[in-house]
This record gives C-alpha cells, sequence and structure tokens, in this order.
C-alpha cells in the first residue's frame, strides 16, 4: 500500500502545502514498463516530429512562465521573477535541440580501408533522472530535452520537497503533444531509487546533487554496469587580480553569490583577491550585500529568498559559526533571526582560510567566503587546493593574462574571464574531481545517453 510521505512546505513560511503518496514498487515497475514501450516507438518518430512537441513545451514555458514560477516559489521560495527567467531558460533550451540536434546526430562519414564505414548514433532506452530542488524546472529541462529528441525516454525522481514541480513538468509534457509514457515523475523517495537504478528496463541514470550522493548513485549504476551523468557539488573560486575592474567584479561576484539566494552549485563561494585591492574588494562587497532585500517569493523587489528547507539552513549557519570559531571574521549577516520561513541573511566572512567549512566545504546559501592571497600566483594555488572542480572565474583587465589562467591553469569544468559562471544550451556543462564527470548540454550532452556505434561495410 502506497504512504504519504512525500512532503512540499513552504520555506517562506514553513507551512505544509501538501503530502503525496509515494507509489510502491510494483507501481514503478508497472511505469517502466509502459516506458519503455512508448520508447521503443519514439525512437523510429522522425525527428522533424519531435522538434515539434518540444517547441510547444518550450511555447507553454514562456506563456505561462508566471505559473511555473509561482510553483517554483512556493516549494522552493524562488522570488517570483527568478522562476520567470528559470521557465524562459528552459523554453531556450527546448528550441536549442528541436533546432540543432537533428544536425548533431548525423552520420559522421570516417576514411578507412573499408568500403564504407561511418559512426551512427542510437538511443540507449530510458534514462533514469535523479534531480535536486534549486533549479526544479531547469535542472530536468537540461537533461530531459536532448535525452527526448535523442528518442530516449526520461523517468524522474525529482526531490522530495518540490513533488509538485515534478507534476507540473510531466503535465506539461503530456499537454503538448509527448506520449505520456515517453516522460514520467515517479513519486517515489530516496530508498526506491536504487531499485529503479537496478531495473533492467533502466539504461542509464543522470544525477544532479550532492558529491555523497553521486558516490553512492555511481556504485550503485556501476555494478549493474549502466552509464551514469553526475553533476554534482561545487566550491567554486573567484580570482581576483590587482589589475581587475573594481566596481564591475564587485557587482559580478555579488551577483554569483546571491542568485537563487546562493543555493547553486556554480555560485561564486571563494572569492580570493590579492592583496593589492582586498580590502577595497571587501568593503564593496558588504557595501553591496547589504543592500539586498530578503523576503518571501512572492514579495515585491525581493532579492533574497528563503533557504529551500530548515535542515539547509542550520548546515549553512553551522558552517558560518565553526568558520568564525576557526578565526573567519563576521563582517555582515550572520544571523539567521527567528522568522517562521527558513530565511538567512547575506552573509559575509573575511580571513577565511583553509581548514574552515567556508573554504573547505560547499556553502549552499549567500554567504561570501573572502580569501586573501599575496598574490596571482598564491590566488590560482588556493583557488585550486580543493576537492571540488566545477567552476571557476578569474577577474583582470589583461584579457590575454586571463584567457591563459582560465585555459591552463584553473583547473575546472568552465572557466569564465570577467563573467559569473552559468550555463549555456551551447556549451558543455560538467565538473572534474568531486564535482562530478560527464557533461551535460551543447552536442556533448546530448550524446552522453547515446550509442556510438562503428558501421563498417566491406
Amino acid at each position: 500500500m502506497a504512504t504519504t510521505n512525500l512532503i512540499s512546505i513552504n520555506p517562506s513560511t514553513g507551512k505544509k502545502i501538501k503530502e503525496y503518496d509515494e507509489m510502491s514498487a510494483a507501481e514503478v515497475d508497472s511505469v517502466l514498463r509502459d516506458v519503455a514501450e512508448s520508447q521503443k516507438e519514439w525512437q523510429e518518430t522522425a525527428m522533424n516530429e519531435r522538434s515539434k512537441i518540444l517547441r510547444k513545451v518550450a511555447a507553454r514555458l514562456r506563456d505561462e512562465s508566471g505559473y511555473f514560477a509561482e510553483i517554483m516559489g512556493r516549494e522552493m521560495g524562488k522570488p517570483l521573477s527568478q522562476g520567470a527567467a528559470e521557465a524562459e531558460k528552459c523554453a531556450w533550451v527546448c528550441e536549442y535541440y528541436a533546432e540543432n540536434a537533428e544536425n548533431m546526430l548525423q552520420d559522421v562519414p570516417v576514411s578507412t580501408d573499408a568500403r564504407e564505414s561511418y559512426v551512427h548514433y542510437e538511443p540507449l532506452g530510458t534514462v533514469f533522472a535523479i534531480m535536486p530542488w534549486n533549479y526544479p524546472f531547469w535542472q530536468v529541462f537540461r537533461f530531459a530535452a536532448p535525452a527526448l529528441m535523442a528518442g530516449n525516454a526520461g523517468v524522474l525522481k525529482h526531490a522530495e520537497n518540490v513533488t509538485g514541480c515534478a507534476v507540473a513538468i510531466e503535465n506539461l509534457f503530456k499537454e503538448a503533444g509527448l506520449h505520456g509514457n515517453l516522460f514520467r515523475s515517479l513519486l517515489v523517495s530516496r530508498d526506491l531509487a536504487k531499485h529503479v537504478i537496478e531495473h533492467p528496463l533502466v539504461a542509464a541514470v543522470t544525477l544532479t546533487g550532492s558529491t555523497k550522493a553521486g558516490k553512492i548513485v555511481a556504485a550503485q549504476a556501476g555494478a549493474v554496469l549502466k552509464k551514469t551523468v553526475l553533476e554534482l557539488g561545487g566550491s567554486d573560486p573567484y580570482v581576483v587580480l590587482k589589475d581587475a575592474n573594481l566596481k564591475k567584479t564587485v557587482e559580478t561576484c555579488v551577483t554569483s553569490r546571491m542568485l537563487n539566494s546562493g543555493q547553486s552549485c556554480i555560485a561564486a563561494k571563494r572569492f580570493i583577491v590579492v592583496d593589492d585591492i582586498h580590502d577595497d574588494f571587501v568593503n564593496g562587497v558588504v557595501d553591496l550585500m547589504r543592500d539586498k532585500k530578503m523576503g518571501a517569493y512572492d514579495e515585491d523587489g525581493v532579492d533574497l529568498g528563503p533557504q529551500a528547507r530548515e535542515d539547509l539552513r542550520a548546515n549553512l549557519h553551522r558552517q558560518v559559526r565553526e568558520s568564525i570559531d576557526k578565526g573567519a571574521k563576521l563582517l555582515l549577516g550572520g544571523n539567521p533571526g527567528t522568522s517562521n520561513g527558513f530565511f538567512y541573511p547575506a552573509t559575509v566572512l573575511s580571513h577565511v582560510t583553509k581548514g574552515m567549512p567556508a573554504f573547505d566545504e560547499e556553502t549552499f546559501g549567500p554567504v561570501a567566503a573572502i580569501v586573501r592571497a599575496k598574490d596571482e600566483e598564491e590566488a590560482i594555488a588556493l583557488a585550486n587546493d580543493t576537492s571540488y572542480g566545477l567552476g571557476s572565474a578569474v577577474f583582470t583587465e589583461d584579457l590575454e593574462r586571463g584567457r591563459y589562467i582560465a585555459a591552463h591553469r584553473l583547473k575546472s569544468g568552465a572557466s569564465f574571464v570577467n563573467d559569473f559562471v552559468k550555463s549555456d544550451p551551447r556549451l558543455p556543462f560538467g565538473g572534474i574531481k568531486n564535482s562530478g564527470y560527464g557533461r551535460e548540454l551543447s552536442p556533448f550532452g546530448i550524446r552522453e545517453f547515446l550509442n556510438t556505434k562503428t558501421v563498417y561495410v566491406a
């Protein structure tokens, strides 16, 4: 018998929104059989027909962005303007693959001693996605748009606190004309995820989440030899050199740290600033972060919403307090207050060093950790002194130097010059080290869940 234990709570108020019945293992098995049958037909569907459906999905995302933003905001606290922007970005990724997937998946002739030889791409089958709550629509569409355009089917286990988003996404695909069993949301807790991973009708697994979760999923999928793509946590360093444009750099760094209430794997986590401009940078960050308005997701002009769950806020506060206990200086914020919602104020820590949670761990909230470096070499060394490797950035007016540092010195899956790290459908996205492996987006992303087949005609 199903149990009611998937609970959505409004983080702006701390009050329960809704409970959802969890599927049983038998119900999951039935869904997976239906999905597998639908996928067999789908992989034979012409690319232009697949494109039409993705374009309809994109149109609905744009036309109803306010509706989807409300669902996101109510379940995880994202300010409405940011939720609408997320819906727009989901529309973009749908249109990108609708327009470009056919060319990306063309057979590739290879000259050999054969009469004919070429590389052919074919779908793997059903892709199981385990997705997080922080970008509850974007994370899903980032996998679903390329997977579906490639001829795969998708099943989603979303974070339990955004089950309403999972249901809304499934309905969106159906209402846009996608066969009802080509994209399904599995309303299951993490206890049933292993069952899905091991299921013979699941071909591959993609996860966005913590490093701990990634290791568990990689082990479970590896035990049954299934392909995985893992996009995990990050402690992104932003290196600020002495010739950086200080005003623009401060604005960019604060924007990156505050987006999504600081709850982003590619948000700026550690600002590593050379001694020459350290104090001016610190003062600029404090002044700008002090002006950010904190409030409920549906209040006007809100920059900073609540943290998505109470336990997440508690862990963030632990990281701040332990860093202070080890010598960091609290310059702003640091007090969660006593409101009913799960709010945490914009916080600035200086004198951050290795060995503190603000340096070593991923801080998933609006906490700017500022690290002083004596010069460029030490700044780069500190930037790379992490177990993570998702994103990085360097700020300098010397663009040639910036390009070199980004391309050759900073160790991460993406490195930006004079801008904050962001995902873009046209560029590959993913990390190294404890930030995972594999790539999403771009031609690299759509090919992750395909069989790259050699065809040889003698």
